[in-house]
């Protein structure tokens, strides 16, 4: 037998085709990327596991990171697939400290989708990348077949520049260090699932779509005492803070009625039988951040219209490490893990 002929046989695995829980961001995404992605592309960029890439360039710091957008429905309270597409990219770049400047657009489009619906996606995406200070500098289109996609997949790609020499990343945790939430969780996740189920409750929920560069440059202008950042979308905070458990080896100690969540979501959740912890968020952020500096770095946080609500939530701990546990209101400690099914397919 040939040597040159063989290959690396498929590793073993739980399921024999793709599920929708492998794009919910949880356990099974965790699962399909450490099993088949990393092993083929691995590289040292690549194994940070990070929203974005950091690259060094010709003496220079840059931010890449790229992200494709599914949701359904693509317009929902609060935005539509486009301005999230711009946003979130902008926010990908940002969690490592680096300022967003560039975009590339990417669209597929269904043959019959109506003009008039990518007018107004095109329209809010002008306006979104207006808002966040960046510029779309190059795209691609394609057109499928009826029924090949649905409606509208938008990719976007960001490029930024790192104007500090700090090391940003999920992997520098200290003991001690506090949890920071710059607002209320899980308006996106609900607003995009009231939406779809067709529930109505007495106060609208609405997305939270948001651009946080102008809120993250604030932060850094006051600290750099910041470990770590991450904006928590698919799997939501859970997801966030189990990846940051992980990758610094600490535990994290969450105050459950510290937990920010809008009167309507929470009853949105309750009814849904879904934890806020879980559910995506577009338009906050998770700062991990050392003790001294906690303070001024949340009142930073609360003079920015994007972090009016922020709170700290937790610390991180010697104990239990790699696991988020919860102190509940009755004084239990219950453990934060991440999620294994999918509790909200295509939220973004």
């Amino acid at each position: 037998m040939n040597i040159e002929n063989l290959t690396c046989p498929l590793p073993i695995m739980d399921h024999d085709t793709i599920q929708l829980a492998h794009g919910a961001g949880g356990k099974l995404s965790s699962d399909l990327i450490d099993t088949l992605f990393l092993p083929r592309f691995s590289n040292k960029t690549l194994e940070a596991m990070e929203d974005q890439a950091v690259l060094d360039f010709q003496g220079e710091r840059l931010s890449f990171s790229t992200d494709t957008f599914v949701v359904d429905p693509i317009f929902f309270p609060g935005g539509n697939i486009g301005e999230l597409a711009i946003n979130g990219t902008v926010n990908d770049v940002a969690m490592c400290g680096a300022e967003p400047l560039y975009l590339s657009v990417a669209f597929i489009l269904e043959e019959g989708f109506p003009m008039e619906d990518l007018h107004q996606i095109l329209i809010s995406m002008e306006n979104a990348a207006n808002n966040a200070g960046v510029t779309i500098v190059t795209g691609d289109t394609k057109v499928v077949n009826k029924g090949s996609c649905d409606k509208i997949f938008i990719n976007t790609t960001g490029i930024g520049v790192l104007n500090h020499d700090l090391n940003i990343s999920s992997g520098n945790l200290q003991i001690g260090d506090r949890i920071i939430v710059s607002g209320t969780l899980a308006d996106h996740g609900m607003a995009v699932m009231t939406s779809r189920k067709g529930l109505s409750f007495q106060t609208q929920v609405k997305s939270d779509t948001a651009p946080l560069n102008g809120l993250v440059k604030n932060m850094l202008n006051v600290s750099h005492g910041i470990h770590s950042m991450r904006d928590p979308t698919r799997g939501g905070a859970a997801t966030t803070l189990n990846e940051f458990a992980k990758s610094s080896q600490v535990g994290i100690s969450l105050i459950d009625n510290t937990i920010p969540v809008k009167p309507n979501v929470k009853g949105a959740c309750e009814v849904l039988g879904i934890d806020p912890l879980y559910v995506a968020n577009e338009g906050k952020l998770i700062a991990v951040v050392t003790e001294n500096d906690a303070p001024i770095i949340l009142e930073t946080m609360k003079n920015h219209e994007f972090g009016k609500d922020a709170v700290i939530i937790g610390e991180v701990v010697a104990e239990h490490p790699g696991i988020v546990t919860m102190k509940t209101s009755l004084g239990a400690n219950r453990i934060v893990d991440m999620p294994v099914g999918e509790q909200l397919p295509r939220i973004c």
